[in-house]
């Protein structure tokens, strides 16, 4: 979402369970939207719409959502902006670390 633009620029996340047991999260935008033809084309590595992008961002995330038994999509905000959803599996980690209650990961 350019600065600039003449229209209120809003950005909502969302978190919910998924039917499929894995935590759904959304991150919807009143940027300038997606086109619908290249939609898929965003993930690939070194794709941009950006001049000073470098097309690896998208491809870096949906690598890692992946990796971690999830899956990323984007679609259309009707009537402006955009769409990008996750999702994860819902259990746990049991490699990664306890953390001991009470205290907050320094991020």
């Amino acid at each position: 979402m350019k600065e600039g633009a003449e229209r209120p620029r809003d950005l909502l996340l969302r978190s919910q369970p998924d039917v499929s047991e894995a935590v759904l999260v959304a991150v919807q935008d009143t940027g300038i939207g997606l086109d619908p033809q290249h939609v898929e084309q965003m993930f690939e590595a070194f794709y941009t719409t950006k001049a000073e992008g470098l097309g690896m961002g998208l491809a870096i995330c949906r690598s890692i959502i992946e990796a971690h038994g999830g899956r990323l999509w984007a679609s259309a905000n009707e009537p402006q902006g955009a769409v990008f959803q996750f999702t994860l599996p819902a259990g746990r980690d049991e490699t990664a670390p306890v953390e001991p209650a009470g205290q907050t990961p320094v991020v």
